[in-house]
C-alpha cells in the first residue's frame, strides 16, 4: 500500500477546503484500486460534496445549526463552543474512500473531496492519502 501525508492550511475560521486536486495528483498513474483519505485529527472531517455553488457554505451553516458554538458543551478547553468541534467527526467522518480506475478518481461530475474544519484554534491539518491497488 502506498501512503503519503500532506499538510493543509485551513485558517482561523470554519472552512470547507477542496483537496480533490491533491488526491488526484496522489492517485494519478496508480492503475485500479481504492484511494482512502484520512484526517488524523479529533476536530476535522471529510465530505464528498459539490463545491463552488454554495454547498460548502450550506454545509457550514447546517453544522452551525446542528452543533452551535455556545456553552452547552462539556468539553470546554479552547475557544468558546470548541466542544462542538470534538463532536463534528461523528457527523462528518474523518475518512473517505474513493474508487480509482486507471489512475483517475471515479468521482461523480460535481463531487469533490473536501476537508471540513470548524476548529479555528488549529489552522494546520494533516491529511493521509493511501492507495490500495486492485
Amino acid at each position: 500500500m502506498r501512503s503519503e501525508v500532506i499538510t493543509v492550511q485551513t485558517g482561523s475560521r470554519p472552512t470547507v477546503r477542496d483537496i480533490t486536486a491533491e488526491a488526484e495528483r496522489f492517485a494519478s498513474d496508480q492503475g485500479d484500486g481504492l484511494l482512502h483519505v484520512f484526517v488524523p485529527h479529533a476536530t476535522a472531517g471529510l465530505a464528498i460534496i459539490e463545491t463552488g455553488s454554495g454547498s460548502d457554505d450550506d454545509l457550514l451553516t447546517a453544522l452551525d445549526d446542528l452543533l452551535p458554538t455556545d456553552d452547552r458543551w462539556r468539553h470546554r478547553h479552547g475557544s468558546p463552543g470548541h466542544g462542538r468541534d470534538h463532536v463534528l467527526p461523528a457527523f462528518v467522518p474523518p475518512y473517505a474512500t474513493v474508487p480509482v480506475l486507471a489512475g483517475r478518481l471515479a468521482l461523480g461530475t460535481w463531487q469533490s473531496i473536501c476537508l471540513v474544519d470548524t476548529n479555528g484554534d488549529n489552522p494546520t491539518r494533516k491529511v493521509r492519502f493511501s492507495f490500495l491497488p486492485a
